[in-house]
């Protein structure tokens, strides 16, 4: 069974944060290089606040004629953040993406960030697993060991 854990070894180390105070286009040009569609707002101790995400910039500067150049992020992210384990299974994550709509999962552990994973990360690593259960099988059948 594939864990929270296995898709970060995967991803490799690096989360890339954004602080309260910055403008939420300083958060936009972090998400740009990185090509990412949210990130992790943590204050200055490093603790989580809050999830600051392209849905958030859609729905809340563009909409309501706010200036993202002056418009600082605690102002719009997300501050109910759900977030798992490196232990939780991938399918306990796509139960979290499915009923609470949410495209991205902070992993935390004894209260530190561990990183980030995204509904993405989650189902490549379902394919993945299937890809190599069938190649498992296929190898079998074919070794003459189904009977």
């Amino acid at each position: 069974m594939i864990t929270v854990k296995h898709i970060l070894a995967k991803k490799g180390p690096g989360v890339w944060t954004v602080l309260p105070t910055q403008t939420v286009y300083e958060a936009l040009q972090v998400m740009a290089e990185h090509n990412v569609g949210c990130l992790p707002v943590v204050d200055k101790d490093g603790k989580l606040a809050g999830m600051f995400s392209e849905r958030d910039y859609a729905r809340k500067v563009i909409l309501k004629g706010k200036a993202s150049k002056e418009t600082l992020v605690e102002e719009l992210m997300t501050r109910q953040v759900y977030f798992v384990k490196p232990t939780r299974t991938v399918q306990d994550c796509m139960m979290l993406f499915s009923v609470k709509k949410i495209r991205h999962l902070p992993v935390m552990f004894n209260g530190e960030l561990q990183g980030l994973i995204s509904i993405g990360d989650a189902v490549n690593s379902i394919i993945s697993e299937q890809a190599d259960q069938i190649e498992s099988l296929e190898r079998y059948i074919s070794s003459g060991g189904y009977g």
